[in-house]
Order: C-alpha cells, then structure tokens, then sequence
C-alpha cells in the first residue's frame, strides 16, 4: 500500500465498512442512481432558493465561524485528497507511461476508485457553499449554482463510465480547490489577498487543460471504436460513450462560463472603473489630457 495512504489507515481507526461504501456499485452505494442524483440536486435548488426568499426582508446572517470552518475543511480534504490520488497513480505513470493511465482500464485501481467516491461525496458538502450565500444574502450567480450541481452530475457519470481518464480533471480540480477554498476562509476572516484574478486564471487553464485531456480520450476511444486504422491514434480509451460525451460537453460549457465571467468580472469592470475616474478628474480639473468636459463628463475630441 501507498505510504500516505498506509499512515492515514493505521493512524485513523475505521469501522469496518460494507464493500458498497469502499467500491462503486451502482444501485447500492449512496447517490449511485439516477433518481437519487435528481432528487438530491432538484432539493438543493429547492432549499437554496427558498431560502433566499426567505431572507429577502431578513438581516443577512454573519455565520462567520461556521462558514470558515466548512472553507478550511474542504481546503484541507481537497490537499490530502490530492495527495492520496498522486500516491496511486504517479507509479502508474512511471511504470507505464501517461497515455496508459489516462486510458487503460486497469488504471482504474480499486483505491483510485475509492478516492473518485470521496470526491464524489464531497461535492454535495461543497453545496453547502450556496446555503452560506443565501442565509448571507450574497448573490446567487448563475455560473455559481450550475457549477456546482453540474458537477455532482459529472462525477456521477464518470463513476457510472468508469472513465479511467477522471484522475486527470479530479486531480486538477482538487489543486484549484485547495487554493480556493483557502481564499475563502481567509477572506472570511478578514484577510485582504490580491490574487482572487490570479484564481480565477488558474481555473480557466485548468479546463483548458481538462478539455486537451478529455477530447483526447475520446477522441481515442470513437476511432479505435469506429473508424480503426482511417485516422492517427494510440489507442482505445477506457469509459462509456455517454460519461465521454457528457464530460466533453459539461467542460466546454465551464470554461466557456468562466472566460465569459473573467471577461465581465476583470476586464469590463476595469474599463468602468476607468472611465469613472477620468469623468471624476474631468469634473474637478474642468479639463484633462486634452479632453473637453460637457456637462461634468469628458468627451473625447
């Protein structure tokens, strides 16, 4: 057994657990069936934005401590999750090559599978990060929600696929993670931190990254499936079609939500808060950098 892994096991007692809770088996480990999926998103909703109707004519809550605790929890998982999942699959990496452990089927170990699982779970924890906004009377963005319930759906069907490539996003995903949520606990506490742009460019490389990995399998996959020997390729990849096809199509749509989110957040938001301060300088000077001022804004010449 893997060093890390060996140590968490002998320093942590565990009961012993049925081996539908340490291996996948659809139908009898929790949240491994469709309805139950549906039923635990559709209620998310349902309580996020009931709550929100709820605060409406309400004080937000501060929930200071509770909402760092939960940030440093999933910070922390994420960071020993990371490092559990690095453990199995570097020596899988180094003894096979990298296309192997993204694509053959027997990269799909019986402890990698158990670490999908952990992760899997701990995207209905990370929901609770909704909850905290509408009892705190934040914003409640699209991007934020669907991402959120989106990818619970994804792990559920990568799961399901058994797609062996899932270490790649999962791993780059838990990275992003462990800095994120680190940020939040921090800026929860009072810290003020000036690379929150810095995070948002890490998760778009991050899918672009994710997208390079997943296209690639698939891409693997349909030509030895369908087309063999017509077009270049290395091999199959291990996964159902349809995991395949879903993770194409949901990882397209992050990173085009979160270019069009930097986009809005970053650079439009600058040019606002520029054109302010030059209508703000114009006001009081009467004039600036050779710009005449109508009715207290500037106007180009």
């Amino acid at each position: 057994m893997a060093p890390v892994a060996d140590f968490l096991l002998s320093s942590i007692p565990l009961p012993n657990l049925p081996y539908h809770y340490t291996h996948y088996v659809q139908g009898k480990t929790p949240l491994s069936t469709t309805p139950s999926v549906v039923a635990a998103l559709v209620t998310y909703l349902v309580v996020v934005f009931s709550l929100r109707y709820i605060m409406r004519n309400q004080e937000p809550l501060k929930l200071r401590f509770l909402f760092q605790l939960h940030n440093l929890i999933l910070s922390l998982g994420s960071g020993i999750l990371l490092v559990l999942m690095v453990e199995e699959v570097a020596p899988i990496v180094w003894k096979n090559g990298l296309f192997y452990a993204m694509c053959n089927e027997n990269a799909w170990t019986p402890a990698l599978e158990f670490y999908y699982m952990v992760n899997y779970s701990y995207k209905y924890l990370e929901l609770l990060d909704t909850v905290f906004l509408a009892l705190r009377k934040k914003p409640l963005a699209f991007l934020h929600v669907f991402h959120h319930s989106a990818t619970a759906l994804l792990c559920f069907t990568q799961l399901n696929g058994k797609t062996s490539i899932s270490w790649v996003v999962i791993s780059l995903n838990l990275t992003v993670h462990v800095i994120m949520y680190y940020y939040y606990f921090a800026t929860a506490g009072g810290a003020r931190i000036w690379w929150k742009e810095y995070l948002t460019t890490m998760q778009i490389v991050q899918f672009i990254i994710d997208l390079f990995a997943v296209y690639f399998g698939t891409y693997s996959y349909f030509v030895m499936t369908y087309w063999p020997g017509k077009l270049p390729v290395m091999g199959s990849c291990a996964g159902t079609e349809g995991a395949a096809l879903f993770g194409c199509g949901l990882l397209t749509s992050y990173l085009l939500l979160f270019v069009n989110f930097y986009i809005q957040t970053y650079i439009k938001s600058k040019g606002k808060k520029g054109k302010k301060s030059a209508n703000g300088s114009a006001v009081a000077n009467g004039k600036t950098n050779g710009h005449a001022v109508t009715n207290g804004n500037a106007k180009h010449d």
